[in-house]
């Protein structure tokens, strides 16, 4: 194994607004070599660490990313993975949550911090939050326990000021800089005039064990939300969807969905025919509770899973993941009804 003296942090920039410059000419905002960060940023030269960067070429517009892209980082992750003590990947926030969430699945035994970041304006312009973004995550994923372990072995989203599970966060802002959320697990570290790390909430990894990186999704899910008079033929299409193999059901309150006949016998048919369903709720606070009230309860009886207090990012990858490698219908329900990456919580009975 590679061993050094220094901290060392590989920084994978795939795109995004904070690798950004503005054209002076045009004014519009294109992708700069990551190479003239340092130049960009001079703050970093202070760092006593040894800093590398792999850039994506072209560089991935969020709105872009796909498993694909996901697979690729885990491959740069995996490759460089005894070669530093952390990363920091650069990523455009729109779909960075969806990113963290699947890495958290495909990074199986890491022990190693990977934090994702960005910012709402580019590096380049003053009143970037990029800076304090990247920063503050270097520190991260350079920061060690006395016994030389990571203090943040886990998949998180870092954005101001605040360390989030990965696995637990949604873009709420487009317009502000404190653009994520984790509703329902508190953040697990708050960068002030000190880190303050929340030791009980981050998730203990053992360094002993050897990284097995994942590859392999299906994409034939989809999200469902249900809303006032949606049609049945709507919801007949969509679970008559050829090669569909998961849906993600979004319901009100506390995973209530219509009585309806026609929409639990769909609800059966579907399920009989080996698609998973997963519960969630449409609301951004709270967990399902299907046995809570006679509406859950019929979702209950037609099969369908509870994604408890999970994001729709986190269980729409999760179950791509798992449909990846080709589990059958039972294992998946099974899989799906235990956290594997801290991304839910089954409530105390």
């Amino acid at each position: 194994m590679f061993m050094s003296t220094y901290p060392s942090v590989l920084l994978i920039y795939t795109g995004g607004t904070i690798g950004m410059i503005e054209n002076p000419e045009t004014g519009a905002l294109e992708a700069f070599n990551f190479d003239q960060l340092q130049e960009n940023m001079p703050e970093l030269k202070r760092f006593n660490y040894r800093i590398s960067s792999y850039q994506f070429t072209p560089p991935i517009d969020s709105s872009d990313m796909e498993p694909a892209l996901w697979a690729k980082l885990v491959k740069i992750i995996s490759y460089n993975y005894d070669y530093f003590d952390g990363f920091v990947i650069l990523h455009g926030t729109d779909t960075m949550a969806y990113t963290a969430s699947a890495l958290s699945f495909m990074l199986e035994n890491l022990s190693k911090p990977v934090i994702l970041t960005g910012s709402q304006l580019p590096i380049g312009m003053l009143r970037t939050d990029g800076k304090e973004n990247l920063i503050t995550s270097i520190e991260i994923a350079a920061a060690k326990n006395n016994d030389g372990t990571a203090v943040v072995p886990e998949v998180c989203i870092f954005f101001e000021n605040l360390l989030l599970r990965g696995n637990r966060t949604t873009k709420i802002n487009a317009e502000n800089f404190n653009a994520f959320r984790s509703y329902n697990y508190p953040s697990l570290a708050t960068a002030g005039i000190h880190i303050k790390y929340e030791y009980d909430k981050i998730r203990k990894a053992d360094p002993k064990q050897k990284l097995i990186p994942h590859y392999l999704f299906d994409t034939n899910v989809i999200v469902l939300t249900l809303f006032p008079g949606i049609q049945e033929n709507m919801i007949r299409n969509i679970f008559h969807t050829p090669s569909l193999k998961a849906v993600v059901l979004k319901t009100y309150g506390s995973g209530n969905a219509p009585q309806k006949p026609w929409f639990i016998n769909l609800l059966k048919e579907a399920t009989a025919k080996g698609i998973i369903i997963v519960n969630i709720s449409q609301c951004s606070t709270g967990s399902v509770e299907m046995g809570r009230y006679e509406t859950g309860m019929h979702l209950l009886d037609a099969g369908i899973i509870s994604g408890y207090d999970s994001t729709v990012e986190s269980v729409i990858t999760k179950l791509m993941f798992l449909l990846g490698h080709g589990y059958t219908p039972h294992k998946i329900r099974r899989m799906m009804n235990n956290p594997v990456a801290g991304e839910f919580t089954i409530p105390e009975m």
